[in-house]
């Protein structure tokens, strides 16, 4: 819209040229009444210009503006509008925020608001119950200043955020916290924190649960199998119609005698979420042992098991755990490749770090599954695993024993064209090459 401003300079001037110009009348001079005139005009002005650059210095939301009359009372009378039109916004706004305060104050999760450098800005009241944060001293402190946990620097160290990090209460270590971050606006950070105790005593509850029946369960399975050794050994003095049960009783026995080694090796990996003694492990024999074992696995079946393994390629762990997780990731290929298949195995290292893959031709799965197969006793397939003797654990010990070294787990599968298990360690998790033989 374009303003037409020569009306409001005309209607400006016209008083003081007609005031100049009757006071040229009685002084019979023209030329200096007109100029005095126009001076006092300029001067009252200057005066008002005054009157706002005062006003603006000094600004408060609740002073409306000087009076004002004429071209000034116009700019004045504007100021004004727009300074009540301003306060019903800032009203609205301050309504909305005192609200957001209100309710994120009422939750029980801690609600933590950082900016692009990870300086504290905002938090609710859970968050200096969960850890310990102080108003208003804390406010724009670094939060990695005040959570000093290692695992918490690692963590907002990092770019990738879509994993929870779990880990004690600064102020109490017997409260689990879960922390999530996500960004927003210009790399500001919004931290939600929630205690998960309740829940990580209910999980530990289970564990111990699992343990302790697996541990009971051992003492009449091993009275079981010894009772049945002997009887199957002298085969030819049992009655016939007795042998075929007495075999299948053998066979179930030795099935859940591996389903209960398999539950006391996963919760002694889940009693601790770290490696507890780590020490130079050479992956390549390691696999030519697997190997071996998985060609006996095969027998009739006539798989073709190709080992590809960098020699002086030295992983940092504990070899009866790195062993169980390869093995797992062997045996399955085996079991769910049909005969004559093939399965190769890569142990390579690069800029990333090591890798291990497990290839096979096998029947493969559906992309549904993927996520799922790390959880314990998940069944594809119920009769197929049935049929393969598998206890539904070994994905979990191997993801369990991958988090120990620092290690994740990558699944690609299609059904028909078969699956690759990749798993991955990072470049710190590898050892130089000379610490085996010293170790030796």
């Amino acid at each position: 819209m374009k303003y037409n401003w020569l009306g409001p300079l005309l209607r400006s001037l016209v008083p003081p040229i007609a005031a100049g110009l009757l006071l040229g009348l009685f002084l019979d001079d023209y030329g200096w009444s007109l100029a005095g005139g126009l001076a006092a005009y300029l001067a009252w002005h200057l005066y008002q210009l005054i009157r706002l650059h005062h006003w603006l210095k000094a600004y408060q939301p609740d002073e409306p503006p000087p009076d004002g009359h004429g071209l000034w009372g116009e700019v004045f009378d504007g100021l004004y509008n727009i300074q009540r039109r301003d306060q019903r916004v800032r009203g609205r706004l301050q309504a909305v925020i005192d609200r957001v305060q209100e309710s994120t104050a009422a939750l029980q999760d801690a609600v933590i608001m950082l900016d692009a450098e990870g300086n504290l800005e905002w938090w609710n009241r859970a968050a200096e119950t969960l850890l310990g944060l102080k108003t208003p001293q804390d406010s724009g402190q670094p939060i990695t200043n005040l959570v000093r946990h290692p695992q918490f620097k690692a963590y907002m160290a990092q770019s990738d955020f879509t994993n929870a990090l779990e880990l004690p209460s600064p102020l109490n270590d017997r409260l689990h916290l879960q922390l999530q971050i996500t960004r927003y606006g210009n790399g500001e950070q919004l931290m939600l924190v929630r205690d998960v105790t309740h829940v990580r005593q209910l999980e530990q509850m289970r564990k111990d649960f699992v343990a302790n029946v697996s541990h009971e369960l051992r003492t009449p399975l091993t009275v079981i199998a010894g009772y049945l050794e002997p009887l199957l050994d002298n085969a030819d003095e049992v009655n016939p119609r007795w042998r075929r049960p007495l075999q299948q009783m053998q066979q179930q026995a030795e099935r859940m005698k591996h389903l209960l080694d398999d539950l006391l090796l996963l919760a002694r990996l889940e009693a601790s979420d770290s490696l507890q003694a780590s020490q130079p492990v050479a992956v390549a024999p390691l696999l030519q042992a697997i190997v071996k074992d998985a060609q006996a696995l095969s027998g009739t079946n006539d798989h073709r098991i190709l080992l590809d393994a960098e020699p002086h390629l030295v992983l940092k762990g504990n070899e009866a755990e790195l062993g169980s997780a390869f093995s797992n990731l062997v045996f399955n290929a085996v079991k769910y490749t049909p005969a004559g298949g093939e399965i190769r195995i890569r142990w390579w290292g690069d800029r990333d770090g090591a890798h291990l893959s497990v290839q096979d031709t096998g029947i493969g799965i559906e992309s549904r599954h993927l996520s799922r197969l790390t959880e314990r006793f998940y069944r594809v397939d119920a009769s197929r695993s049935a049929s393969t003797g598998g206890t539904g654990l070994g994905l979990a010990i191997v993801k369990h024993a991958l988090i120990h070294h620092n290690g994740r787990l990558e699944i690609a599968s299609e059904p028909g064209k078969g699956s690759l298990f990749t798993c991955h360690f990072p470049p710190s998790q590898l050892a130089a090459r000379q610490a085996l033989g010293n170790a030796s």
